[in-house]
């Protein structure tokens, strides 16, 4: 066996334990001086409730008028309302109803979406704002921040993405003829296309409107920002109905409501203020839902 010096020994110690501090499993994983980002704050809400139930009983009699006379079977069916198929009820979930009168058909859908970043570094909020602009902006509005006009020239220079282009192309049926150029466009007062002169209210962004209140708008007070839509159907179709929609968001959740009507009679007209005003009062009654 060979003789090692004491000394030596101890110098082969002291450089393997410094060899071995650069690996060792208390070694910081970051450079010095360097920062960490922090993840972004995930959203408020992680499920959805069950949007078939999300409506109380009350104010869907109200909305769809002509079930309350319905066999207590058949009244059931039509306030328990369909479940939207979805393939994940965390993220969206949506019911519709539907009922017939005799002057007319209501039909009532609401859709629930929650938002999710899979960036650590944007929030659910902010990514559920982005969300909400798109609708925004595919509907010809843009919120209070924004300049009308730069919304309008990014709309004529891009396409709309493929989540919100039929709610452009929808939208594309309110707009009045001197907005984009094409005359064969309902206007809302023409008498050849609606069977009586000036008998809707120009909810439908057309000249000479009878209460510009009821053009589409964006909306206080409902949520963390809304806005409202009012597309009434196409001249030549076999009934004129309209379709009133409220979107706001809250958090990271959006939320939309579409409220349709359909008269019996071709030649009769929606009442655009009574569906606008059910309408809004449905979004703010799911605000406090979510509120609970």
């Amino acid at each position: 066996m060979a003789y090692v010096p004491g000394t030596a020994l101890l110098a082969a110690l002291v450089v393997g334990c410094s060899a071995s501090t650069g690996t060792g499993g208390s070694a910081p994983d970051s450079k010095p001086g360097e920062a960490t980002v922090a993840a972004a704050a995930p959203g408020k809400y992680r499920t959805l409730p069950d949007p078939c139930r999300a409506v109380a009983p009350s104010t869907l009699k109200d909305l769809l008028p002509g079930a309350a006379e319905l066999p207590e079977d058949q009244q059931k069916k039509v306030y328990e309302g369909t479940a939207t198929v979805t393939y994940d009820t965390d993220r969206r979930v949506g019911c519709r109803w539907k009922s017939e009168a005799p002057d007319s058909s209501r039909t009532l859908f609401i859709d629930f979406e929650r938002v999710v970043s899979y960036d650590p570094s944007v929030s659910d909020d902010d990514r559920a704002r982005e969300v909400y602009a798109k609708k925004e902006n595919a509907a010809g509005l843009s919120s209070s921040s924004a300049a009308p006009s730069s919304t309008k020239d990014t709309e004529k220079q891009a396409p709309p993405s493929s989540d919100s282009a039929s709610d452009s192309a929808s939208h594309a049926l309110s707009r009045p003829a001197s907005e984009d150029g094409n005359a064969d466009e309902p206007t809302g007062g023409s008498p050849d296309e609606n069977g009586s002169e000036g008998s809707d209210s120009g909810t439908d962004g057309s000249a000479g409107s009878a209460d510009e209140s009821l053009l589409p708008r964006t909306l206080d007070n409902l949520g963390d920002g809304a806005f409202l839509d009012d597309l009434p159907s196409r001249a030549g179709s076999t009934a004129q109905n309209r379709t009133v929609s409220v979107v706001f968001r809250t958090s990271n959740v959006i939320v939309t409501v579409e409220y349709t009507e359909q008269p019996t009679v071709s030649t009769v007209l929606p009442d655009s203020k009574e569906l606008q005003d059910m309408a809004q009062s449905l979004a703010r009654q799911l605000v406090d839902k979510f509120s609970e």
